[in-house]
C-alpha cells in the first residue's frame, strides 16, 4: 500500500459534535482500488476522500463510500481542503475530480476553518411520474404532501439527487423508510442521495438525505446535494439568482449542520462550511 496520512474531520459543522464526519487520505501516489475501498469501510464514515500528490494547489481527489466508489463528495471535499490548508496554507487548491476540476477555497474566520467548493456545471430534470409513484410508498409520503411549488426533479451538481421537498415541516420531521427498496431503486436510478427538503422561507431551507447506496441510512450534511438542489431552483426559476440561503441538516440526528449556498446568475454553485477536526 502507497504511505499516505489519513485525517478524520467533521465538515458543515458548528460545534465539535455535529456536521458530516469524513476521512481524508492525503499520500503522493494514490492506493489501488481495492485499498482505498477497505480504507473507506475501516473508517465507517459516508465517505473518504482520496487525494494526491501529497503537496501542490492541484490535486487529484476520489471518493469512497463504505460500499462503492462515488462520483463527488461534497461533505468530504469540504473536510478535504481543510487539511490541505493545514499543510499548504489558506488558497484556493484545484481539485481533479471525475466529473471535473472542482475549486475549494479555505480562510480562517474568527478562529473556525472554513471552506468553500464550486460545484461542475449543475444540471436537472423533472423527476419521472413512474420513480415519484414508486419511492414515496417506500418513504411513507403521499403526493398531497409535496410541496406544490418546488416539482420534484432529479438534480446534478457532480452525482446525481432526487429532489422532493415537502409542503410541511412535520412531514419532513418523519423519516422510515424500507432500506433495501430505496438502495435498489436508487442504484438502478443512478441516484446519490434523496434530497427531501422544506422551505421555511427564501433564505432558509432543512434538509434530509437518505444514502442506503452508501450503505448509510441518512447523511447528517450533504454538500453535493445542496449544490444540486440549488442550480434546480436556480435554473427552473424558483428562485432568482444571484442569491444566498442557508441549508439546515442532520438536527433530527443529533448531528445539526449549517451549509451556505450562493447561487450565482450562471456557472458552477458555491457551497460553504466550517471544519472540526474529530
Amino acid at each position: 500500500m502507497n504511505e499516505g496520512v489519513l485525517h478524520r474531520l467533521s465538515a458543515f459543522a458548528e460545534t465539535a459534535t455535529g456536521g458530516n464526519p469524513a476521512g481524508v487520505w492525503v499520500g503522493e501516489a494514490m492506493p489501488d482500488e481495492e485499498t482505498m475501498q477497505k480504507i473507506a469501510a475501516d473508517v465507517g464514515f459516508s465517505e473518504t476522500a482520496f487525494i494526491s500528490p501529497a503537496t501542490g494547489i492541484d490535486r487529484t481527489v476520489r471518493y469512497f463510500s463504505p460500499e462503492m466508489e462515488v462520483s463527488f463528495c461534497g461533505h468530504a471535499t469540504i473536510a478535504a481542503g481543510a487539511v490541505l490548508a493545514s499543510a499548504g496554507g489558506e488558497a484556493t487548491y484545484q481539485l481533479t475530480t471525475s466529473v471535473g476540476i472542482v475549486p475549494v477555497t479555505v480562510r480562517s474566520i474568527d478562529g473556525r476553518v472554513e471552506v468553500s467548493l464550486r460545484s461542475v456545471e449543475p444540471q436537472h430534470k423533472l423527476a419521472s411520474k413512474a420513480v415519484l409513484d414508486e419511492v414515496l410508498p417506500i418513504l411513507g409520503w403521499k403526493h398531497d404532501e409535496l410541496d406544490p411549488a418546488i416539482v420534484p426533479a432529479v438534480a446534478y451538481a457532480g452525482a446525481w439527487h432526487l429532489v422532493i421537498a415537502a409542503a410541511r415541516s412535520e412531514r419532513l420531521a418523519e423519516l422510515d423508510y424500507d432500506f433495501e427498496k430505496l438502495r435498489l431503486l436508487m442504484l438502478r436510478e443512478n441516484l446519490a442521495t434523496l434530497q427531501l427538503v422544506w422551505r421555511e422561507n427564501d433564505a432558509l431551507f432543512h434538509s434530509r438525505n437518505p444514502f442506503p447506496v452508501g450503505g448509510v441510512v441518512e447523511d447528517p450534511a450533504t454538500g453535493a446535494a445542496a449544490a444540486a438542489l440549488a442550480g434546480y431552483l436556480r435554473d427552473a426559476g424558483i428562485i432568482r439568482s444571484p442569491t444566498t440561503f442557508q441549508i439546515r441538516q442532520g438536527e433530527t440526528m443529533g448531528r445539526p449542520s449549517l451549509l451556505k449556498v450562493d447561487v450565482p446568475a450562471t456557472d458552477g454553485i458555491i457551497v460553504t462550511g466550517s471544519v472540526v477536526n474529530i
